[in-house]
């Protein structure tokens, strides 16, 4: 990641770093980052892992906790005070109370809990965690600071062009396409390109679809940089080898391009990113088994993409002052709950898959990986069903208004036994070449797809007051945080 950053980010963060530890002297701190492409359940996962350990609850495999050595955990102000605070009480209320899923996470937030543990050695210790919860789209933008502006519009189009995607991007193509990028610098062309391009990213995060590989992430979660310079830009067709013209369009969206990285994504690395010492992410598999192999395949490639953002390994006493490391990372298949218990292992088994690849790369480094199917809070549970004198395995739940399966659309109200189907054994059977391993969503009729996972409600009766149902969250705690509560 040299190449990413200049020196005096560098120096910023090697001061930062030193801060860091010279605080974590008096008030031993980890810095836990939280993250995940859309609707893969980040802003539920960190709720529910705060009230775990503010609660308690059933956590058999969490050590500090099933063994009673977590005396207390309460929340305190966060450190930064420039960065939004994660809206723990809120997001509670939504789910227990409301029986809604909090809004897909758009911008970084932060939250601190203090935990007060007994040792095996006894005494009494605490540990502050500093939980940062952020898009996992925003990891996808850092590989753009290795890029050139020519870089980036080859690797995009590229993508566009894929026969996956190519009837999303057509109406951002056919513009692109009437669009002279040697010819002046326009506003308006301008304008049209980047709307154009982000209505195409836009459309392949829908469900039939489910595409993970979208850079740049703020286009489609833009914030108070809406309308900006920084996110009017778009990918053009620029000879390979040529420098663009001084006041061309194709200069200009190259000074843009260039601002982004300035102004959003390199910020974001220096002070936020490289300061983690551990990191979830959470993966929303089922989603793409829903679309179908492309959007599988496209996962893959988002999640090699994610890890090889990291800065990885073991930290040395120099690294921990100057070049902190990530020592630990988990990936996590979410939403393990729609799925019936024979199944957890298979989901396992299809996201470590998905990993492989990157994770054979990343091990040289020293840190370590594991890989769970979970769901922070759950919002089914296990019965069977009787079709045609066959006892199937089920779940039973509320789907959410407007979900559909064999053509009947849920009112959010109705519950329901549902089979789930089942997930493969050898998950090498969904990733045969030219994508011939399933049928999904964006190649079927619905009714043909070989998969359809539907979106539950949160469980009725659940209390803010009482421990949430989860599966596996337990084992998610232990991996992140269970050494440094020993």
């Amino acid at each position: 990641m040299t190449a990413r950053i200049t020196l005096l980010d560098e120096a910023r963060i090697g001061l930062r770093s030193l801060i860091d530890r010279v605080e974590d002297i008096a008030a031993p701190t980890l810095r836990l980052g939280v993250t995940g492409l859309s609707r893969a359940g980040k802003t539920v996962f960190t709720t529910a892992l705060v009230h775990a350990l503010i609660r308690g609850g059933r956590l058999p495999v969490f050590d500090a906790a099933n063994s009673g050595r977590i005396t207390s955990a309460a929340l305190k102000p966060q450190p930064d005070d420039a960065v939004p605070r994660f809206a723990y009480e809120d997001h509670l209320r939504q789910i227990t109370v409301e029986r809604v899923w909090p809004a897909s996470t758009t911008r970084i937030s932060e939250l601190r809990l203090v935990i007060t543990y007994a040792p095996p050695r006894g005494g009494e210790r605490t540990l502050t965690l500093d939980l940062v919860d952020y898009p996992g789209e925003w990891l996808l933008d850092l590989p753009l600071l290795d890029m050139s502006f020519a870089d980036f519009s080859r690797t995009s189009l590229a993508l566009a062009r894929d026969p996956a995607r190519a009837a999303m991007a057509s109406p951002f193509l056919s513009t692109l396409a009437a669009t002279a990028a040697s010819g002046p610098e326009n506003e308006t062309s301008a304008r049209q390109l980047a709307a154009t391009f982000t209505t195409y990213l836009a459309a392949c995060r829908t469900e039939r679809v489910a595409m993970s590989l979208l850079p740049p992430g703020r286009f489609l979660m833009p914030g108070d940089l809406e309308g900006s310079p920084a996110l009017t830009f778009a990918p053009l067709d620029i000879p390979s080898g040529t420098t663009p013209r001084a006041g061309s369009l194709a200069a200009m969206m190259e000074r843009r391009f260039e601002a982004y990285k300035s102004a959003v994504v390199r910020p974001f690395f220096r002070d936020h990113f490289a300061r983690l010492d551990r990191q979830i992410v959470l993966v929303d598999a089922l989603s793409a088994l829903n679309a179908g192999p492309a959007a599988l395949a496209d996962l893959e490639r988002a999640l090699d993409s994610i890890l090889a953002a990291f800065r990885l390994g073991r930290n040395s006493l120099v690294s921990a002052l100057f070049r902190p490391r990530v020592e630990r990372v988990l990936f996590a298949a979410t939403k393990a709950d729609h799925l019936h218990h024979t199944s957890h292992d298979r989901l396992e088994a299809i996201l470590q898959r998905l990993v492989d690849r990157a994770l054979t790369r990343a091990k040289a480094e020293g840190a370590l990986f594991d890989v769970a199917a979970l769901s922070a809070v759950r919002a089914t549970r296990e019965a069977s069903v009787n079709r045609s004198g066959q006892l199937l395995p089920a779940i039973v739940g509320t789907p959410e208004a407007g979900q559909e399966v064999h053509g009947h659309v849920f009112d959010g109200q109705e519950e329901v036994g549902v089979f789930p189907g089942d997930l493969p054994q050898v998950p090498d059977s969904l990733f045969e070449p030219g994508g011939t391993g399933f049928r999904g969503l964006s190649a079927a009729d619905g009714v043909d797809a070989d998969f359809r996972f539907v979106r539950f409600r949160p469980p009725a009766g659940i209390g803010a007051g009482a421990p949430l149902p989860h599966i596996r969250l337990d084992r998610a705690l232990q991996f992140l945080l269970g050494d440094r509560l020993a």
